[in-house]
């Protein structure tokens, strides 16, 4: 097998735009696994919310699988949801990208990440909507202040949501102006974020620490994403597959893009091209 690992973003490349997985996907993902293959979710979104996603996959509580999240914060088993590597962010890093992204737009609303839970202040009703669709839990931040969370877990990632992409890049812009661009790493999601971890933090360096760990070279991953989160990941596997519906960015660093779209199948279509299709 040339391969040994999938490494895929959820949102828009696993999953449909409604947040549920198509059956195509599920049986070949099933398949794989079976075969001894890695399929390794890679999400900007906590492993707690993913747990509806492995489930139906088959992977949930499984020894020896395993989940990517915060864009790379964490590395964690699926067995017992054992973080293996945190890599997370500054309280003082973290409580100065807060109040310039809130304070860049009245209507934004920010998510704060820890280890173990979600915190969203202003929540917008389309971003309500969203978390409710795809079953994440969070807690309400009733005022401006993130000074509690220094008797929280370790903070992972702040992204901020604005439907309105002129907003996001006032976000991005101003935040990098605010705390320097070499202190985190800033890319957009789902047509509706605006992330930022530490820098050093992203979905292609996590994925290939967890390769390493496995004896998994890069040569022998697959990446697979939409967004510009996704870059990093792409360009630093063995195969980086864009979707079809990937934004053009994404399509421009892949080796591959999919004739199939995150409705219709894409990862399904990985897999058999470049997996299955071995044995």
């Amino acid at each position: 097998m040339r391969y040994k690992m999938l490494i895929s973003d959820l949102d828009e490349t696993l999953l449909n735009d409604n947040g549920t997985i198509n059956e195509k996907n599920v049986q070949a993902i099933k398949k794989a696994v079976q075969m001894g293959f890695k399929f390794v979710p890679n999400t900007g979104r906590s492993f707690n919310s993913v747990q509806g996603v492995l489930d139906k996959l088959g992977l949930k509580n499984k020894a020896q699988q395993y989940v990517i999240s915060y864009n790379g914060g964490a590395i964690v088993e699926n067995l017992n949801n054992e973080v293996l590597i945190a890599r997370d962010m500054d309280l003082m890093l973290a409580d100065l990208i807060f109040k310039t992204g809130i304070q860049s737009d009245p209507l934004t609303d920010a998510h704060i990440y820890t280890t173990d839970k979600l915190f969203i202040y202003n929540i917008s009703v389309a971003d309500k909507n969203y978390m409710d669709e795809r079953g994440v839990s969070y807690e309400l931040l009733e005022e401006p202040d993130l000074s509690f969370l220094k008797h929280e877990e370790p903070l992972m990632k702040i992204i901020f949501e604005h439907s309105n992409l002129e907003v996001r890049e006032k976000i991005m812009a101003n935040v990098l102006v605010a705390v320097g661009s070499e202190a985190v790493e800033a890319t957009y999601s789902s047509g509706r974020y605006v992330e930022f971890n530490p820098a050093g933090v992203d979905k292609g360096s996590a994925g290939n620490v967890l390769g390493a760990k496995l004896g998994i070279n890069p040569e022998e991953i697959i990446s697979a994403g939409d967004n510009s989160n996704d870059i990093a990941m792409i360009k630093s596997a063995g195969l980086g597959i864009a979707v079809q519906n990937a934004i053009q960015p994404v399509k421009d660093v892949a080796q591959v893009i999919t004739d199939r779209t995150n409705n219709d199948g894409a990862i399904a279509e990985i897999l058999e091209r470049f997996v299955l299709g071995d044995d």
